[in-house]
């Protein structure tokens, strides 16, 4: 999994499994996702504190209620969970709460109510902007809803995190970047991409048995994530992570289906820089056929530039016709950028 939020930040995550939700979407196994079938209130303080222990000094920790839809559970459990949460706040031990929620969950009355709180981020679960992808995938709400709940959110002056997923049923590659410009119009200072997975215990799974839904490929889903990234980064909307986060609970086993892939953002974020590196070689006005030339790439980004087990270098030079390509290093570059220089 990739994640590009600072080093210096660390969750504490409270799984909440599908709790909260009054829908049933097409791909939702929530419990299967989080790796977490219960919920027990009473043990939330304990596995805090459990968490807290594990995370060096120094970090910025915040807790973070995911798995269902937050703001849409009961509201005294919710108001009990916020009230734990924020005594961590208030004794410094951690900067925040965020939570996962539906857009269509979060109206004035919520958030008058979290205004009480540290509340540090709010993600919503938009999934789609395409209102036919919603009707498919059973959402329960429109992407006007979930415009409107984007707004309210940013206008309160919450960070606002974009969840977006790929590959969904009806959804296009074109309807997802269309997704994706809308979560950075919207305001979004983050976004998470999701790759369709297909799980037993889900609509989609019979669906994708009787032929009505075909997953994405990983090659396509790869392509699609570049896709989707490449918009965020544009404009600087920061990517908390590309693809689901691997857990005891699920593993390629556990998915039937759909592009799963312990590694998707390594691969989706490989992908940017094979586009970066072969647009400067095209666009350089040299023959290179022969030539070995260098990248200069991020501090830490060298892996991701040459790609897993060296597939983009490979197919640079069978692309280009190279004898070979170099990869190095500079403090001076952030992000996905790339520089060239012909070393020959």
């Amino acid at each position: 999994m990739m994640s590009m939020q600072g080093r210096g930040h660390k969750n504490v995550p409270i799984f909440i499994p599908h709790m909260g939700c009054p829908h049933c979407c097409v791909f939702c196994d929530q419990r299967t996702i989080s790796g977490h079938t219960t919920f027990e209130v009473e043990a939330v303080e304990a596995q805090i504190e459990a968490a807290l222990r594990t995370i060096p000094q120094g970090y910025k920790n915040e807790i973070a209620y995911f798995g269902g839809s937050f703001t849409a559970i009961g509201r005294s459990l919710m108001i009990r969970l916020l009230d734990v949460a924020e005594r961590f706040v208030r004794e410094g031990r951690v900067s925040g709460i965020r939570f996962s929620t539906r857009p269509d969950a979060v109206g004035e009355d919520v958030l008058d109510l979290l205004s009480s709180y540290t509340v540090s981020a709010i993600e919503l679960g938009l999934q789609s902007m395409d209102d036919e992808v919603l009707l498919r995938c059973k959402r329960g709400h429109t992407a006007k809803q979930a415009e409107d709940a984007c707004r309210r959110i940013v206008a309160r002056g919450y960070p606002l995190v974009g969840q977006m997923m790929l590959g969904l049923p009806g959804s296009t590659s074109e309807s997802e970047r269309n997704t994706a410009e809308r979560i950075c119009a919207l305001g979004a200072s983050a976004a998470r991409v999701y790759p369709t997975v297909v799980f037993e215990a889900t609509a989609l799974a019979v669906m994708m048995r009787n032929g009505q839904y075909v997953p994405l490929s990983l090659e396509e889903a790869v392509e699609r994530a570049a896709d989707v990234s490449e918009i965020f980064l544009n404009h600087g909307v920061e990517i908390l992570r590309v693809g689901l986060c691997a857990s005891e609970g699920l593993s390629s086993e556990a998915a039937i289906g759909g592009a799963y892939h312990p590694a998707m953002g390594e691969l989706a974020y490989g992908a940017l820089f094979y586009r970066r590196m072969s647009a400067l070689l095209e666009t350089s006005g040299q023959e290179w056929a022969g030539k070995t030339p260098a990248f200069l790439v991020p501090r830490g980004k060298i892996s991701q530039a040459i790609g897993q087990h060296r597939a983009n270098v490979e197919r640079l030079k069978d692309t280009f016709g190279l004898s070979c390509v170099k990869v190095y290093e500079s403090d001076s570059l952030e992000g996905t950028q790339v520089l060239l220089k012909d070393e020959q």
